[in-house]
């Protein structure tokens, strides 16, 4: 074989009887071929081993056929369905997803946007760990469409989120008309705009019901994850007996998974001692060892909106019009609180 890809594409062409042109639609548009040529084509490429270039095919382009999708934690399942979602919807377009971690690290963040524009990359989808940031304007500058997920965001650009705050009104109102009146929020770093949402919600159903503001007691955790779950648990019990809560509600379906297990183990009942709703519905909380309220996301929803919203602004950059995509939350009863 040769060395370059005009070599490579000849012999394929010399191989399949047809001409170069042909050769090129059957890269790149494979549906302005005829099955039994675009057949014979694809045979000669086996044959010949030949590998096309990418890396040239996107200088002349002007950009490549990968989706960016950049997430807080790739270990949490609710990152892990909504990739599924964008997976599904840039398939459909021929497109690739790279999955950036960026463990919820600006550093990170600012890493993988630039490998991303270094790449040329086709768009970016985002879950930012905090206010937009500059790396981020730098992105849209380049004229490589960005969609915020999981965030909301003003009109300079597209945007698929979750009403939070009514998921956190939803958790705490269900748990006060279960008679709680003492009730720990779980959750942070309080900085993530998710995390100060739904506490938002939680003290606005607190005050919608009469309660006083201690009431809702706030355990800040370093991190969304089971390890600070387990932790808020000690600390939940450590409080003096007239201000322990009843009930908690975990701002991530993780963190409530681990205060359920560090409950369990200190061997005090769930929900007798302490009723637990956690949020994202992740299947893991549906199969606990006692299966978990929670706050439903819809996440493949979110992705596939999310990757819609991009398609849309990469296909008419001038015309685009920036949409803000708002669902909303359902709260799942299950053992936890019942």
């Amino acid at each position: 074989m040769g060395v370059s890809e005009t070599v490579s594409v000849v012999q394929v062409a010399a191989r399949a009887g047809v001409s170069l042109g042909t050769v090129s639609n059957v890269l790149n548009r494979p549906d302005r071929v005829a099955p039994a040529t675009r057949d014979r084509v694809m045979q000669a490429i086996q044959e010949l081993g030949f590998v096309r270039n990418e890396a040239a095919r996107q200088l002349r382009a002007g950009r490549s056929r990968t989706i960016g999708l950049v997430v807080l934690d790739v270990g949490n399942p609710f990152f892990t369905d909504l990739a599924r979602g964008v997976e599904a919807t840039a398939g459909k377009s021929g497109l690739s997803v790279l999955l950036c971690n960026s463990n919820d690290d600006p550093e990170r963040e600012r890493h993988y946007l630039s490998v991303l524009q270094e790449q040329r990359a086709y768009g970016v989808l985002i879950t930012p760990v905090g206010k937009n940031t500059a790396a981020l304007d730098a992105v849209r500058r380049s004229g490589t469409p960005v969609v915020l997920v999981d965030r909301g965001s003003n009109r300079r650009q597209c945007s698929v989120s979750v009403n939070d705050r009514v998921g956190g009104e939803l958790a705490l109102t269900h748990l006060i008309e279960r008679g709680h009146r003492r009730i720990a929020f779980v959750g942070g770093p309080t900085g993530i705009t998710q995390v100060s949402e739904r506490l938002a919600g939680a003290r606005a159903a607190v005050q919608a019901a009469g309660l006083p503001e201690d009431a809702l007691t706030v355990l800040e955790t370093p991190r969304l994850d089971v390890a600070s779950g387990r932790g808020a648990g000690a600390r939940v019990v450590a409080l003096p007996k007239r201000q322990r809560p009843t009930a908690a509600f975990c701002a991530n379906d993780l963190l409530a998974l681990g205060l359920l297990q560090d409950t369990i183990q200190r061997r005090r009942s769930v929900p007798g001692d302490l009723a637990i709703v956690g949020y994202d519905d992740i299947d893991f909380a549906a199969a606990a060892a006692v299966p978990l309220s929670s706050v439903r996301q819809p996440r493949a929803q979110l992705g596939q909106a999310a990757m819609d919203l991009l398609l849309e602004e990469a296909a008419d950059p001038e015309g685009h019009q920036h949409r803000q995509v708002v669902f909303e939350p359902e709260l799942v009863v299950r053992e936890s609180t019942t």
